[in-house]
């Protein structure tokens, strides 16, 4: 079976990470995705580097590991937007697309006139989504950003790192680029939601999605606190909220145990021969573990540091209680469940090999994702889209390569 977006078609103008990320969940669902980029340079994410992907010779090519990972599932077109060819194409490209998404600074559309309105006025039924750093409107909306300025500014540093009195403390970033990765799940719903809605209605819309927005309702558990009289603080590898749910040192290294539950704390300390503490005055429940959590932490620490971490993990799984290393991603994917969960997907690139990257999480009983196309070099497809789509002669298309409004 076709993927459930068959027959949908993407005009994909976006580039880095968000975009990009948001598209290529919309290809794996199996809609056509066409992205369009610059003559020569192409994606901003392809120069970002290294790691690069090798060739059959394990030298570099163009392909950065970093636009390998968001890029599946597309035909790429190189167009030059900025001339009035590109433009005509761009707006004929989106009369046969049901999704155009960009990520723009404000009114950079509109200097093409590729804004939504030019576009929805020749295709009301095309959904134009735009993904931005501030937002369409307010006062910093024409401002340009990434993903480690909205970590900063929504708060997300103000909660992750050590304690500023611990050793190393202070804030930190998220490790991957969260806040990036979060618009570009929004973006995704938003798009699937007005398509929901044009099938009801036969009408599109346009969609206003920023990472500041997405950085302040990644931050929801943290803002209702805040807004509850509480301001959240960095914790480490600690939780403000639950214990014991952190990190423990064991004979050969450390382990994360995450007791969130009473039944799980008493199961814990049975299970490690230690079932009075369950009913010490001092960890008798969360709000008691809480206050004496320093008192708590020694305590099990003296325990697990009494055998490795292969063997806890055993104990603590059998009574119940979630336990479990910290992996490097070498580890991570070596995992037996990421073996049969097929996590590695590969792909045959036009370089002549293989292109690796994550399966998605998506795992649907019918309409299966699909895996049909390698992350494209840029203008990979112009000349086969042009042909499709808008008809055109051969000779039009070496007029518009001649005048560098297109690369094939």
């Amino acid at each position: 079976m076709p993927g459930p977006l068959h027959g949908v078609r993407v005009l994909d103008l976006s580039r880095v990470l968000a975009g990009p990320w948001c598209v290529q969940n919309l290809g794996d669902l199996g809609a056509d995705v066409i992205k369009v980029e610059r003559p020569g340079a192409g994606d901003d994410s392809r120069q970002w580097g290294p790691p690069f992907l090798k060739d059959a010779q394990g030298r570099d090519t163009s392909e950065s590991a970093y636009y390998l990972s968001a890029n599946r599932n597309k035909r790429s077109v190189a167009i030059d937007v900025s001339t009035p060819d590109g433009q005509a194409l761009i707006r004929r490209l989106a009369e046969h697309s049901d999704i155009f998404i960009e990520n723009y600074k404000v009114g950079g559309m509109a200097k093409f006139g590729l804004d939504a309105g030019p576009i929805r006025l020749h295709n009301p039924r095309i959904i134009y989504c735009s993904i931005t750093g501030f937002g369409q409107d307010g006062p910093f909306a024409e401002r340009p950003g990434y993903d480690y300025l909205f970590q900063g500014l929504g708060g997300l540093m103000s909660v992750t790192g050590e304690r500023d009195d611990r050793p190393g403390g202070g804030p930190q970033r998220v490790g991957v680029p969260i806040v990036d990765l979060f618009t570009g799940m929004y973006a995704t719903i938003a798009i699937l939601a007005a398509l929901h809605h044009r099938d009801l209605t036969g009408d599109g819309q346009t969609i206003d999605v920023s990472l500041f927005d997405a950085v302040m309702a990644l931050s929801s558990g943290q803002l209702s606190h805040y807004w509850c009289g509480l301001t959240p603080k960095r914790t480490g590898n600690a939780s403000y909220a639950i214990a014991p749910y952190g990190v423990y040192p064991c004979a050969d290294g450390q382990m994360i145990v995450a007791s969130a539950n009473q039944s799980q704390f008493v199961a814990l300390c049975k299970v490690i021969g230690k079932p009075e503490w369950s009913s010490d005055p001092r960890f008798v429940n969360n709000a008691a573990r809480m206050s004496n959590y320093d008192a708590l932490y020694e305590s099990l620490s003296s325990v697990f540091r009494s055998k490795t971490r292969v063997e806890w993990e055993a104990i603590l799984f059998k009574a119940g209680v979630p336990a479990g290393p910290i992996n490097d991603y070498a580890q991570a994917v070596a995992h037996p469940q990421a073996a049969h969960r097929g996590t590695r997907v590969e792909l045959e690139h036009t370089l002549g090999v293989r292109a690796p990257g994550v399966a998605s999480p998506m795992r649907f009983s019918t309409t299966p994702v699909e895996y049909r196309r390698a992350p494209p070099v840029c203008g990979q497809h112009t000349r086969e889209v042009l042909s499709e789509l808008l008809a055109m002669p051969d000779a039009e298309i070496a007029r518009l390569e001649a005048d560098k409004v297109i690369a094939t």
